[in-house]
């Protein structure tokens, strides 16, 4: 018997010492605190003691609450519930209560037990998760409107600037400019196409991220866990936001940049493009090569024959979607090579394909204007590009002089 008496003294204490407890009569006047108690309403023991219950009451709650909870505890039945409270000091907590009627011989009720823990965090963070949720759920309305406006300009505009180019083609230099503008307009389209396919996942993420935290109200560690995902989700959103912003910088200005990490930019806004087509990407050969040039119009150059290549590919099942990329130098030049297994280009029209408005697509979705932007950015970067045919597939090959380095 002392044995059990000690193990029920040993149980009692570390409930109390891990929980927060407190005991009250019939009527609900207290008679009993823990410390915890104490710690968390800021209130003594003395100034508890004596007192109703609803000393830390919050106005908040619903009467309605306080009803339900009475008449399950009275029913002799365990009552369950999170609670808002209201401490000494005007701070709001948030407690998981268990409320236990205690009977004597008789089976009448003798007293109350509630024993609790502090679930404060997680309500505040669940607070903030839900705001995040409808600030998300606004710029994505927002997005879309704007997805639909630009999309509407930019149809207009490249209407607009293909009779403009076809008007000014003698004059060089401005045909060349119009024509860059409009290169630059379609690829925006592109990339705001790339973005909304880019998006859907991540949306989709938080979406399943929101009913996890929901199921897992109750385990802190699992919905603080899901918490820290959904904020890793929302960052690699807005990355992807400022990828696009950077694309399209106006920045003119000649510098030095790593092949790699251009075309790990224009790779990563074409994502989920290619993910959506089914295309694999292979790199075999992937030196770290730097040149000179305009970063933005060099990865335009990359991400308009990414481009051709899916679109070369369109009618391949997806297990022959393939696009393979080789970065390497030699002593004077680096190369850049992207091929793709879509069908040989026709020997007729091979010294075609960098002519300003020659498309082998229908005029519905080529202008013909993108590959002889190609040639024109690499021309001016002192550099080639050319094609040719492999026994599966075709071959885009860049050839950028290297930097002289100075004596």
């Amino acid at each position: 018997m002392d044995r059990n008496q000690s193990r029920l003294i040993q149980y009692q204490n570390a409930i109390d010492a891990s929980n927060i407890v407190s005991k009250t009569d019939i009527h609900g006047y207290i008679t009993f605190v823990n410390d915890e108690f104490c710690n968390i309403s800021k209130y003594s023991r003395d100034e508890l003691i004596g007192q109703n219950h609803n000393i830390v009451r919050h106005p908040d709650v619903s009467p309605e609450v306080f009803k339900r909870l009475w008449k399950t505890i009275l029913a002799k039945k365990v009552y369950k519930g999170i609670i808002k409270n209201l401490a000494k000091d005007g701070s709001v907590f948030y407690l998981n209560a268990t409320i236990i009627p205690i009977l004597d011989e008789n089976g009448n009720i003798e007293e109350f037990v509630a024993i609790r823990h502090d679930v404060t965090e997680v309500i505040e963070l669940n607070e903030r998760l839900m705001a995040t949720r409808i600030e998300l759920k606004e710029l994505n309305l927002s997005l879309e409107e704007k997805v639909k406006e630009q999309t509407k300009e930019l149809l207009e505009l490249n209407k607009s600037l293909e009779n403009r180019v076809k008007e000014e083609i003698l004059k060089n230099e401005e045909k060349n400019r119009l024509l860059s503008q409009q290169a630059r307009l379609i690829s925006m389209g592109e990339m705001i196409g790339n973005i909304a396919h880019q998006w859907r996942q991540p949306l989709s993420e938080l979406g399943i991220d929101l009913f996890k935290m929901k199921q897992n109200l109750k385990d802190e560690e699992k919905f603080i866990h899901t918490y820290e995902h959904a904020k890793t989700v929302i960052k690699n959103m807005s990355n992807t936001i400022d990828d696009f912003r950077n694309f399209f910088k106006s920045d003119k200005e000649k510098e030095e940049f790593s092949i790699k990490e251009a075309i790990d930019k224009s790779l990563g806004m074409l994502e989920g493009t290619f993910k959506k087509e089914g295309i694999c990407v292979e790199i075999l050969k992937n030196e770290d090569v730097k040149i000179s040039g305009i970063k933005a119009e060099f990865s335009q150059v990359i991400i308009n024959i990414l481009t051709n290549a899916k679109d070369a590919m369109q009618n391949l099942d997806p297990k022959d979607k393939i696009i393979k990329i080789k970065i390497y130098k030699n002593d004077k030049f680096a190369f850049v090579s992207i091929s793709n297994n879509g069908e040989n280009i026709k020997d007729s029209i091979m010294d075609k394909l960098f002519d300003p408005y020659f498309t082998t697509k229908h005029k519905s979705v080529g202008t013909g204007i993108g590959l002889y932007m190609c040639k024109m950015i690499v021309t001016n970067m002192n550099g080639n590009i050319y094609v040719k045919n492999l026994k599966n597939g075709v071959d885009f090959c860049i050839e950028i002089p290297l930097k002289k380095e100075k004596k």
